[in-house]
């Protein structure tokens, strides 16, 4: 099967790897180690522009991916043609599948810094050729799904369609793009092929074009009405907004639809003072008997500037929102990396850590468990992380501690522990079937308005998530610090 991420390409997304995961598996493949079972994680260290929370996306991607992986007879050419790889490894290659396992969070789970959202436990050489691929969906749908919350948040209630795939930074960002949006809360999108691939709402207008191929703006408003009579929303601010689009769209209510027993849907604005034009057109809409004909607003907006217009009274009911969701602009990294955590060598599982200068670089050591703490109403108030062989009781009183005050005594009582990783893919292949995206998206719904406290989704200075550790975890961690030390330090002072 070729790869195609159902692209409609001839691409082996294989291949989507960046040369040191070969150059190293190569590496590996010469010393003997390609069946040592190794432990990845991947976590991200920073929220998008200073959030309380992040949204796991992408992760049905990941694992199309897995199965799919393979190389072909020109792949295998191609990396011969580099010079840079032993035959014998280029013949590892040929006949290659992924054979390991992978746990993750649910897709659409909200997710904190530093705790390990997806985790891959494979042969080394396994494990090391996936990284790429792993990280390219996860940061960018991750991020694409982080965004399109707070403009939804923003919009209160108000529709908001995904418009961005112009300004995409490819084809690719903007199908998966529109994907990850609709998780996070957007009503659809305009992208068609998101639409078709994802079964995703769709909807669309007009363009400036269509008004200005016309000899004028009523003719192109009568003409589009007579098309689609159900379905009419007229772009008013071509020319002049309140003194010939508004007009012309409440006059082809009056003279095209109302004759045909129909009703003008919407009109669309995507320039000016939103603020001030909407509540202008608003009132001459209902002057005209039009109540029941919805504003839409577009034009480079996001959660910062929806905020402001609606503070200011703005007559809106949806927006269609494009270049400052589909490119994440405000802050359009999400930064998730993959570390490795342990090795196992003669059947012995070695916990593995980096240590930096950077204290926020210094990686959690080993296999793990990640759980979910919610109160006695349900409300999530930490993550832990454990051991993977510990496993915290539920209405027990339990003792954690928080890794950036460890002197402070910690007990959790009457909480509930829901472990938060569940394999998913099981020796290459997947373990359930793909889930809906509707109930991905329901998912998150629910989360936010259930269990994630309100004071953690405030735009400015959130309440920062509790992120605790088990006493076990916590000191099994200083200790292999201090042994890192140890080693790096010793003979002097």
């Amino acid at each position: 099967m070729v790869n195609t991420m159902s692209m409609g390409d001839e691409r082996n997304l294989t291949m989507v790897m960046d040369l040191y995961e070969l150059t190293m598996s190569n590496g590996y493949f010469l010393e003997g180690h390609e069946d040592h079972m190794a432990t990845f994680e991947v976590f991200f260290r920073k929220i998008p522009d200073n959030g309380g929370f992040a949204i796991f996306a992408g992760l049905e991607q990941v694992i199309d991916y897995i199965e799919n992986m393979h190389f072909d007879e020109e792949d295998i050419e191609y990396f011969r043609s580099l010079g840079m790889f032993d035959e014998r490894f280029l013949e590892f290659l040929s006949g290659y599948r992924f054979k390991g396992d992978i746990l993750a969070f649910r897709e659409g789970t909200i997710i904190y810094p530093n705790e390990p959202i997806l985790v891959v436990n494979a042969p080394l050489i396994d494990a090391q050729l996936v990284e790429t691929a792993i990280l390219a969906q996860v940061n960018h749908q991750s991020l694409i799904a982080t965004k399109a919350r707070r403009i939804v948040k923003a919009a209160d209630g108000r529709a908001v369609s995904d418009f961005g795939a112009r300004r995409a930074h490819n084809m690719d960002s903007a199908v998966f793009g529109a994907r990850a949006a609709f998780i996070g809360g957007a009503a659809g999108s305009a992208t068609v092929l998101a639409g078709k691939m994802f079964d995703i709402p769709i909807s669309g207008t007009m363009a400036h074009s269509w008004v200005m191929y016309h000899d004028s703006e009523y003719e192109a408003f009568r003409r589009y009405a007579g098309i689609y009579p159900d379905d009419t929303v007229l772009l008013i601010d071509t020319y002049d907004v309140l003194r010939s689009g508004t007009p012309n769209a409440i006059r082809t209510a009056k003279e095209v639809l109302e004759p045909m027993g129909k009703r003008l849907k919407g009109v669309r604005l995507d320039s000016g003072d939103l603020a001030y034009l909407t509540k202008e057109v608003r009132r001459m809409l209902d002057e005209a008997g039009l109540e029941d004909c919805r504003i839409i607003a577009s034009n480079s907006l996001d959660e910062y500037s929806i905020t402001s217009i609606i503070d200011q009274g703005a007559c809106i009911d949806a927006f269609g929102v494009g270049e400052r969701l589909i490119t994440a602009k405000s802050d359009p990294v999400f930064g998730a990396v993959y570390k490795i955590s342990a090795v196992e060598k003669d059947g012995v599982c070695e916990p593995k850590i980096k240590v930096s200068e950077a204290v926020e670089k210094i990686t959690n050591p080993g296999r793990k468990s990640v759980f979910r703490v919610y109160d006695s109403s349900g409300h999530a108030v930490a993550d832990l992380i454990t051991h993977d062989w510990e496993h915290p009781e539920s209405g027990k009183p339990y003792t954690c501690v928080d890794p950036k005050k460890p002197w402070i005594d910690i007990t959790l009582t009457d909480c509930v522990f829901k472990p938060l990783l569940v394999k998913v893919i099981s020796d290459g292949k997947r373990v359930e079937g793909p889930r809906d995206i509707r109930e991905i998206r329901e998912y998150v719904e629910m989360q936010l308005r259930d269990e994630i406290w309100q004071e953690e989704q405030r735009f400015e200075n959130p309440h920062v998530h509790h992120m605790d550790m088990s006493p076990a975890y916590y000191e099994s961690k200083m200790s292999l610090l201090r042994e890192q030390s140890g080693k790096t330090h010793s003979g002097t002072q």
